[in-house]
């Protein structure tokens, strides 16, 4: 098994002294709970690589934007740890080939899941801090993001769209969104919800996502851009 990693280890540009830990940070839950005798998953790789993902990040924009503001910096950490950021990383690194899903999860496209794929990602860089240290760690990151970093920390679109729709709702109507929870599916251990949100005129949007958070931030990404198109159309002038 160790072995059979090698190409990855190649790909992803660190050798593991303990390959263990990258074969756990890519075994889902799913497939755990099918093994005949009890192997771990990559959720407790998760937590703590969530945790080492966001100190990398935060370290290098305190560094690279030494005129920044705090809200600044948090916008731009919360750009490039998003879950579709790390979803994206995930698969240029190929980790969605190697994933050790249940048969249902892969059958069901679990491969093709941003919040699977986020998620094994950050249990990678949980599972290279352990073996390396931090340094190594950061190391791995950093080489990772460095063609995604804005050029200016007030990048545009860093704010999170919950924030944006609420400027734009009070700005148009004069009152807030509402957000409500549709349903929920899925096994316990990777659950979707799906989200509706209404406008103050009654118009609403639908979305899902591995978490309440996450449903309500796709919701409102669709409400913010139908409102700037509007917005966009009013302002063209008529033909003629």
């Amino acid at each position: 098994m160790n072995g059979s990693f090698a190409s990855l280890e190649e790909c992803i540009h660190y050798r593991f002294r303990q390959v263990k830990l990258l074969a756990e940070a890519l075994t889902h839950s799913s497939y755990a709970n099918e093994q005949a005798l009890p192997c771990p998953d990559n959720e407790r790789l998760e937590y703590l690589g969530d945790a080492v993902l966001e100190l990398c990040v935060s370290v290098e924009a305190f560094r690279r934007y030494p005129d920044a503001a705090e809200g600044q910096l948090t916008k731009v950490r919360s750009r490039l740890v998003k879950e579709r950021m790390l979803a994206q990383i995930a698969r240029e690194l190929s980790l969605d080939q190697w994933l050790l899903l249940g048969r249902g999860e892969d059958i069901q496209g679990g491969r093709q899941r941003d919040a699977l794929l986020s998620d094994a990602f950050e249990a990678v860089c949980g599972a290279v801090f352990l073996d390396g240290g931090f340094e190594e760690a950061k190391g791995f990151v950093l080489a990772l993001f460095a063609d995604k970093w804005p050029e200016h920390a007030d990048v545009a679109g860093a704010k999170d769209y919950k924030s944006r729709l609420q400027e734009l709702t009070q700005e148009h109507f004069r009152e807030r969104p509402v957000y409500a929870l549709s349903s929920s599916y899925g096994p316990e251990h990777d659950k979707v919800f799906e989200v509706r949100l209404t406008l103050p005129n009654g118009l609403s949007f639908t979305a899902a996502g591995g978490s309440m958070k996450k449903a309500e931030q796709n919701a409102a990404q669709a409400a913010v851009d139908y409102l700037l198109h509007v917005a966009e159309q009013k302002q063209e002038p008529e033909e003629g």
